[in-house]
């Protein structure tokens, strides 16, 4: 039995991390475990993706790289349930949400006893006439203890281990900060003698509240996190986890993960199809909403393909199952949705080099406070430097800088997917807003691929009824493409179609036939002649025209004299117009690159409005245009559907594949129209541009914060005010950025993508 090849990438699931701190630490550990090329860490997803060097690497020495350096992490398999991502969303914000309580529960009194009397002097004076003093001291000690060796625990266990390490982080930051009051104020109450009167302050509500303000900024960003990941449950939701099959002759409702491809299952109205197969029996509409973005329901017959988790609205069918598991559409949409929110843009590897040096930095900055007030600042010089350095400590938490950039991506690529819009690379969005041309193939992208007739002018007394019925029935006996068109047409029309008797094809010029008594010739106008029947001036000028429009055209005779011209071309996509014009509202170039003829590329061109056009382009030099074409124009975007067009969407800045087109072609882009909808390019475009001024405003909020707020907590206006900024509200302000980064990540899922020029 042969040795499966070593998988090129693997993922982890690390949980633990709180900050961009944490991200630069797991990377780095990863780094370095021998066989590994490259490590990629998102801290909205909470995912690690490890590129492997060829020689590979041992799984179990990536997971013991990432826990010594104080993490859990999980290795996940390629048929891993993506549910266990929402599972784990659900549980963390519950655990979350309990330890906040409890830590507002026990934090409560300590701060209505401190922070109420000197609210409310009377409160004060009755508590003082009450309770011991040392008594009260002693209950502080004990609620802010229990606050700290509960719920806040993972601050101190998680930091030191940082901190041991080398790598401090937002856990350090919080247990020096929260620890060192928690400490001064301990030493205050066990051995009161030690200090001055002045200086004889406790600071346990400062420790306490400081905890518990963090614990409720995450308990909120761990709920709107999990809002962002929506997209990912919505997607898992779709599958049904039970299946009608087939076993035996018998029919039995088997659990989703029981059928294989072969199965025959039933789906009844109203149920959602179990995985991807074809039609073998039965007629319905299909409602694909769910993953093309289409809101129209499609007619499945027999031969027709279905995609599991799309909605089977009205009769009755049967399948045969084709893929199952892992390797369904909708499975495959998961991990690529997956992968994208999981990607590093190139804007956020520069934020992580800077918060790298960030909190060893904040850590100095603390100390120099600390010392500072220790030695130059006024009395009592303990009391100012202790809240000096605690609040620098714990208001340059960088939680913010690190869930900038990888949660705005995860909302965005959530609400590209329920649009139909796949991005498989997600550093696809950075490149997108940068383009500004966007190139398209002609047949399949711009066009529906397959002809159909546009044209059929009667002549000789028949009325366009009665051509086209003897047309399609001499075409009926023919496999030619362009038969298949005229059939199409009349049964569009519901015509009649007479049997056709001594049919011939005649190789390359036309067909002949007799259908109602009459002998009919279909052909060119070499064919006409070559059979002596007369085409008038007026006719040619007719066949020009059309020709010159890019269409197919033939003459149609009767009994040898000429009774139509009917011409075939491939149709416009829906909605290619309106995306073009898009586009071009966007402020983009529209360029046409496609191997038909002349005639038929500049007709397309004409009546879309494209800028640029090149035909008769061979496969082989579609790459080699583009790259000129960028050269000239600046970064492009191209759009294809087929085999042929994989070099050109792997050249492009960004490749942009139509859904049914070919494996090839999707495999080679970076975003994937599972609707089929041109509209959706522009739609990626606008998108695209909302995200990363998303991210440049929660990059702005997330460094102007801290910028602002280090030298107000480390006393810069002292000087001016006589006030010293809180631990507590700086706490606060910490907890409120990370949430406010996240809210307006969230933003994103309603912003309209409305057409904006430039």
């Amino acid at each position: 039995m042969s040795t499966p090849p070593a998988p090129s990438a693997l993922d982890l699931e690390v949980e633990g991390m709180t900050c961009a701190s944490c991200v630069r630490r797991v990377e780095t550990a990863l780094t370095k475990v021998p066989g590994v090329a490259q490590a990629s860490v998102n801290l909205a997803t909470r995912r690690a993706h490890v590129t492997l060097a060829a020689e590979g690497a041992d799984p179990g020495a990536l997971v013991a790289a990432v826990e010594k350096r104080g993490y859990q992490a999980r290795l996940l398999r390629r048929e891993d349930p993506a549910q266990a991502a929402g599972d784990a969303d659900a549980n963390e914000d519950a655990a979350a949400g309990r330890r906040f309580f409890l830590a507002l529960v026990l934090t409560l009194p300590v701060f209505l006893v401190e922070m109420g009397g000197h609210l409310v002097p009377a409160l004060h004076h009755a508590i003082q006439s009450l309770v011991d003093p040392q008594a009260l001291a002693w209950a502080e000690f004990a609620l802010a203890t229990a606050v700290l060796a509960g719920p806040g625990r993972a601050f101190f266990t998680r930091g030191f281990k940082a901190l041991r390490h080398l790598g401090p982080d937002m856990n350090t930051l919080v247990a020096l900060g929260a620890g060192s009051a928690w400490l001064y104020s301990a030493l205050v109450t066990v051995a009161p003698a030690l200090f001055p009167d002045e200086v004889r302050h406790l600071y346990f509500e400062a420790a306490a509240v400081v905890a518990t303000l963090i614990l409720l900024g995450r308990w909120l960003e761990a709920r709107a996190r999990g809002r962002a990941g929506s997209a990912i449950r919505h997607l898992i939701g779709l599958r049904p986890r039970t299946a009608w099959a087939r076993r035996g002759g018998d029919w039995a409702e088997l659990p989703i993960d029981a059928l294989a491809a072969g199965d025959e299952v039933r789906v009844r109205p109203g149920e959602k199809i179990p995985v991807d197969g074809i039609v073998v029996e039965g007629e319905s509409w299909v409602d694909e909403s769910m993953i093309t973005g289409e809101p129209i329901p499609a007619t499945r017959r027999p031969g027709d393909r279905l995609i599991g988790g799309t909605l089977n609205t009205r009769g009755g069918l049967v399948m045969r199952a084709t893929q199952v598991g892992a390797d369904t559409v909708l499975a495959h949409i998961i991990r690529l949705v997956e992968q994208a929110q999981g990607a590093k843009l190139p804007i956020q590897r520069l934020v992580d080099r800077v918060t790298g040096w960030f909190v060893p930095a904040v850590m100095g900055l603390a100390v120099l406070a600390f010392l500072g007030w220790l030695f130059w600042g006024p009395e009592p010089r303990l009391t100012h430097a202790l809240i000096a350095g605690v609040a620098v400590l714990i208001i340059a938490c960088p939680c913010a800088m690190g869930l900038a950039t990888p949660i705005s991506i995860m909302v965005a690529t959530g609400r590209a997917a329920g649009l139909g819009i796949v991005f498989r690379q997600g550093d696809a969005l950075q490149r997108l807003r940068s383009v500004r041309v966007a190139a398209f193939d002609k047949t399949g992208t711009l066009t529906l691929g397959r002809p159909a007739l546009s044209d059929a002018l009667p002549l000789d007394g028949l009325d366009r009824p009665a051509l086209l019925a003897a047309v399609a029935a001499v075409q009926s006996a023919s496999e030619h493409p362009i038969a298949h068109a005229l059939l199409e047409a009349a049964r569009a029309e519901r015509l009649p179609l007479a049997p056709v008797e001594g049919f011939a094809a005649l190789t390359g010029a036309g067909v002949q036939g007799r259908v109602g008594g009459h002998g009919w010739l279909l052909g060119s106008e070499a064919l006409m002649r070559d059979h002596g029947v007369p085409v008038e001036a007026e006719v040619e000028a007719q066949v020009r025209a059309l020709a010159g429009q890019g269409k197919t055209v033939f003459l149609a005779a009767r009994d040898g004299r000429l009774a139509g011209v009917l011409a075939v071309a491939d149709p416009l996509r829906p909605g290619a117009r309106e995306a073009i014009a898009r586009l071009h509202a966007l402020g983009l170039k529209t360029a046409l690159i496609t191997g038909d003829h002349e005639a038929a590329a500049r007709a397309v061109a004409g009546e879309l409005g494209i800028d640029i056009v090149h035909a008769r382009t061979l496969p082989a030099h579609k790459a080699e245009l583009l790259r000129a074409l960028r050269r000239e124009a600046g970064s492009l975007a191209f759009v294809g559907d087929g085999i042929n067009d994989a070099p050109a969407l792997a050249t492009a800045d960004v490749g942009i594949a139509i859904g049914q087109g070919t494996d090839v072609a999707i495999e080679s882009a970076d975003v994937v129209l599972m609707n089929e909808d041109l509209n959706s390019v522009a739609r990626a475009i606008a998108l695209s541009r909302l995200t990363l001024r998303n991210i440049a405003q929660n990059l702005f909020w997330a460094f102007a914060y801290n910028a602002a707020l280090i030298p107000v907590a480390a006393g810069a206006l002292y000087p001016y005010t006589g006030l010293q900024l809180s631990p507590m509200l700086g706490a606060g302000a910490m907890a409120l950025s990370s949430v406010f980064v996240v809210v307006n990540a969230l933003r994103l899922k309603w912003l309209p993508l409305e057409v904006r020029h430039g």
